[in-house]
Order: C-alpha cells, then structure tokens, then sequence
C-alpha cells in the first residue's frame, strides 16, 4: 500500500478504535482485549486489508468471508488443517480485491494476501523462506504432528486472540500474526511507533528546515553487519559513521539515515542503526536532532527503499538528491547489474535512480515514491 496516500479518516478511525480497546472495562460491560503488538504488525504487514471497513462490506462478499471462517474452524484446531484452510484461493484473494475503488489498492490488497499466504506457507507448513540463513522459524519440528515448532502454540495463541481488532477481517489474520509471535520474529514491528520513539527530535529540527540550502536531503549510510555475535560495531560500519561524521561537517545534508537492522550474524542483538547512531553521537559528537534511525532494512535493497520512506515520513524533497554513502565493495554493488535485477526481482521495483558517483564511496540517488509500497513477503521487513 502506497503509505503516503493513505486517508487520514482511515488512519484516524484505527487509531482511535484501537485506543478505545485498550481502555479497561468497567464492571458490567466486557471488551475486546487489544493487543499493541499485533496492532502495529497488521499495520506493518497488512495495512490495505486492515482499511477495509467490514461494515460497509457487499453481501457477496461477506459470505466468501463467513464460508472461510466456516472452512477453518470445520479443521477443529488440527495443525495443518488449519494453516491449509487459512489459505486464501486466487479466487478469494480477487473476490477481496475488488472491494477497492482503485487499481493502485486492488493491487496492494493482492500482494499483501500473496504476502499472508507466504507466511502461512514458511511458519506454518515448513516451506523455506526466501533467505533461509537469517529468516524463518526456529529450527525444529514437533514430533506429534511434523509440523514447525511453534504451530501448535500459534493455534493456542490464535484461539485466545480470536476477538483481537487486528484480525476481525478474517481469521487468517491473527494467524498470521500468531505464527510469527510464537516464532520470536517481531522484527516488522518491533520499533514502532518508530519517528516517535527514536526520530522525534530530527523530525521537528526537519519543520525548520530550508532544504535549498543544502545539496542533498540526506546521506544514506546503509549498515554492515559484524561476523560475531560479541561485535556491536563492524570495522566497516565504523568506517561508514566516520564518513557520515564528515559529510555533515562538509554541510552537505542536514540529516543522516542510518538504515539496518539486527541480522548479522543471525542471532545477534545489535541493531546496525542503533550502533551506528551511537558511535555517531558519542565519537564525532553530532547532535540526536541530525540523525534518523532506520532499524529494520534486512538487505541492501531495502536499505535504500526505507531511507526513502523515512524521508517522505520527514517531508523532504523527492526531487532532491539524496547522497548514500558506504564502504567501496558495497557502493560497487549498488550501482551495478546484479543490484538493480535484484530489486526488480524481490521489490518488483528500484527504490529509486542511482547517480553519478562522485568517489569510490559516494553515490548520489533520487528516491522513488514506488519504495511506500508494502512488501509483505519479506514479513521480517515489510
């Protein structure tokens, strides 16, 4: 779903039934317990489903949705009954597509239900995942039924979690959300609300901002993992924070995005972006109010494709230069082939144009609206 275009009243309307859930009820009356969590991961994964209004649903399309629910719960909780059942049909996943008044949101809903099945299919069924080194569930399977570890935990989960708002749609929601829970992969989610939490002060210095005054919008530093478990910083995300440090010296941008998340080596708790702003903060000295964190790119492709939403989340200029800035061997990478058939294989599109380049670190780059799109198969980092 294209994040810049969805409507306030919507975005107004979940925000303030979900606030309303979270009140305790008074003696009685009784209410849907919410979960924060699986609030802000539906909004991740599934943001144009989640904005379809039920009520306003057609009479068709309400009984597709009440033969699924009768579908799922004929399997009476048996493991890989239900994730199958759970499963939308290309038949169903058109019948809720064309609910949408538009192509552009008819599109999105298509993609993020291909995204939930992929999910069902990877922490439910077994299937590998696109990146199997540091995405999937935890290794194993249970012995009473061959399926994933976590399934039968995701079911108890899901059944207790039944009148949770985020998967009122539809109970393949919550058990999408379910299996991931139960799988300890919350990485879709686990910052948000993420300008407010960690980008509030960049985000008020950027009101002020007279973005004619500097030649690019931002510089791009996008992180390098370390090859141990014990390592916070690599050498070469130390390397990528001292160049941050001194293009904002030069005035070059009045921000920088530091883009990555914890996933070298698999296991690892140091988040790059976090580090990285650290080391900014405490080595060079540069003030919070320059620097936006950007915590949950998993790959290179979406490193550049967050950068850019954070800069549209910050106001800035799309038809500014932004400058991404990194270590040789990973600038080479960017501006090659192989980089730019990947994006168009895993993002089906660029997250913006690469440059010229200006040194064997510097690339300049225009972003692209295309990055606001959801990309619900990669669930880790949608």
């Amino acid at each position: 779903m294209n994040l810049s275009k969805i409507g306030l009243a919507t975005m107004l309307r979940h925000a303030s039934s979900f606030a309303a859930l979270l009140i305790v009820a008074q003696p009685g009356f009784t209410a849907p317990v919410a979960d924060a969590h699986w609030h802000h991961s539906a909004m991740a994964l599934f943001p144009a489903i989640e904005a379809i209004d039920d009520a306003q649903l057609a009479p068709a399309t309400k009984t597709a949705l009440a033969l699924r629910r009768k579908r799922i719960q004929q399997c009476n909780e048996a493991p890989r009954c239900t994730v199958m059942a759970a499963r939308w049909t290309p038949e169903e996943v058109n019948a809720l597509a064309a609910t949408a008044r538009s192509s552009e949101t008819q599109d999105d809903i298509r993609r993020q239900l291909r995204g939930l099945n992929n999910i069902l299919d990877v922490y439910g069924l077994g299937v590998p995942p696109r990146v199997p080194e540091i995405d999937g569930p935890p290794p194993g399977r249970s012995a009473t039924t061959g399926m994933p570890a976590n399934v039968e935990n995701a079911l108890w989960l899901t059944v207790a979690a039944r009148a949770d708002p985020s998967s009122r749609l539809d109970p393949s929601i919550g058990l999408a959300l379910a299996l991931l829970d139960a799988s300890g992969r919350d990485e879709a989610a686990a910052y948000e609300p993420l300008d407010a939490r960690f980008n509030a002060d960049a985000f008020a210095k950027a009101r002020q901002i007279d973005w004619r005054q500097y030649r690019y919008s931002a510089i791009i530093i996008p992180g390098v993992g370390p090859d141990d478990l014990k390592t916070p910083l690599s050498a070469r995300g130390k390397l990528n924070v001292r160049m941050a440090a001194e293009r904002l010296a030069q005035g070059l941008a009045p921000f920088v995005i530091f883009s990555g998340s914890n996933v070298h080596p698999r296991g690892t708790h140091f988040v790059e972006a976090f580090e990285m702003r650290k080391a900014l903060i405490e080595r060079y000295g540069v003030a919070p109010d320059r620097i936006i964190v950007e915590p949950y790119a998993r790959h290179t492709t979406t490193n550049l494709r967050n950068a850019t939403r954070r800069l549209i989340a910050l106001g800035a200029p799309l038809d500014k230069d932004a400058l991404i800035v990194t270590n040789p061997e990973q600038s080479r990478y960017i501006e090659g082939a192989e980089f730019y058939e990947r994006n168009k294989t895993e993002l089906g599109y660029q997250p913006g144009k690469i440059g010229s380049r200006l040194s064997a670190n510097d690339l300049v780059f225009r972003p692209s609206t295309a990055s606001a799109k959801i990309d619900p198969m990669d669930p880790l980092d949608p």
